[in-house]
């Protein structure tokens, strides 16, 4: 089985939450259509490499609670690891 590749996909309305919270905001796309775009570029890239990518919807609250309880910062790091997190819980669920 292939191990699923998950992507972090904000929402529009909490893409300036997003960067409000992050200490890297500096290496995050300054509007919410500049990363979609980069964004779907990835998502489509791995794809073509064979890989199992996905979508992971981020609630940016949920993200910084997470980060609060493993009193970390919210950067490029944490957000991946999230993700890899969440994923993998959904998928022992399934």
């Amino acid at each position: 089985m292939t191990r699923k590749i998950g992507i972090a996909w904000y929402r529009k309305e909490q893409w300036s939450r997003l960067r409000e919270i992050s200490t890297d905001k500096s290496n995050l796309e300054f509007t919410f259509e500049e990363w979609l775009a980069n964004a779907e570029k990835m998502l489509l890239d791995l794809r073509a490499e064979g890989l199992d990518a996905c979508k992971y919807e981020v609630d940016v609250e949920k993200l910084l609670e997470w980060c609060r309880a493993k009193k970390t910062q919210v950067n490029g790091s944490t957000r991946s690891q999230y993700v890899t997190e969440k994923l993998s819980l959904d998928d022992r669920v399934n």
